[in-house]
């Protein structure tokens, strides 16, 4: 395991981890649906990503596959190390290749949770987020029973995907909220305003999709798009994703490469 995090460090959900984390949409097949081609491929990306390059933060959801990816990284790094953050999500519906439902039932988010404990192979998640706010379900009784769950020791932190401020402060109401986890990257043509409110809250930050899907990454230089990112704020944790092994390494070196110095300026 390297000595640096990757992008530094920072304090999430009781523990300090890498600042870079790891996105794994990508592991599963099609339309985030079924196991991936490559599974043997998968399952070193998982170990390379922790014991070469000291990426501790883990991003998974119930929904990837459905239930594919969590089973690959119990298989992959079961016993899990102290320093690794597995954070999972709970609250969508999968009902076919490139389907998505938000679901927030409470006993749905409750019988989500506890099979995640079964694949996770753990007794209580790090960190579980609300994957969407399901609009046909007042939003205390799906942060609620995650409240009670965690009161019951089987989370150790409550986070939100997708988020606006205003569904940030009314679920602080109910709940500690210990990350927010919404879209952010380089190419956004907004600016988010709940990242200012994680800042304000001392709330980790975590931008998905920090690549833009990939196209940051072909484009142009991938270590300025997550660079810029994490100049944001100490509090920010992009979790770029790969199936890549190759891609990985390149993405955690272009972050210990020197940024190109700006072009001079044809005298006037």
């Amino acid at each position: 395991m390297t000595g640096t995090p990757p992008g530094g460090s920072l304090h999430l959900a009781g523990k300090t981890v890498s600042r870079l984390g790891l996105g794994t949409m990508r592991l599963t097949g099609p339309g985030t649906w079924g196991y991936p081609d490559n599974c043997a491929g998968a399952l070193n990306l998982l170990r390379h990503a922790v014991h070469t390059h000291g990426i501790t933060h883990l991003d998974t959801a119930d929904a990837y596959g459905p239930h594919t990816v969590e089973h690959l990284i119990r298989e992959a790094l079961f016993p899990y190390p102290e320093s690794v953050l597995i954070a999972t999500k709970v609250g969508m519906l999968r009902t076919g290749p490139d389907l998505w439902h938000p679901h927030g039932h409470p006993a749905y988010l409750r019988a989500c949770v506890e099979a995640s404990l079964r694949r996770l192979g753990v007794d209580q998640l790090d960190l579980c987020y609300l994957h969407r706010i399901d609009p046909t379900i007042p939003l205390a009784d799906q942060v609620g029973v995650l409240h009670a769950l965690q009161g019951e020791g089987k989370i150790a932190h409550i986070g939100l995907s997708k988020v606006t401020p205003e569904q940030i402060k009314n679920a602080g109401h109910h709940i500690p909220v210990a990350a927010v986890q919404n879209v952010l990257n380089a190419t956004a043509d907004h600016h988010d305003p709940a990242l200012d409110l994680c800042r304000t809250l001392n709330i980790p930050y975590v931008p998905y999709r920090p690549l833009n899907a990939g196209t940051l990454a072909r484009d142009t230089d991938p270590g300025a798009a997550l660079r810029w990112l994490l100049d944001l704020g100490p509090h920010v944790a992009p979790i770029p994703g790969t199936s890549s092994r190759t891609h990985l390494t390149e993405l955690v070196n272009s972050l210990t490469q020197e940024p190109p110095a700006p072009a001079e300026r044809a005298p006037q």
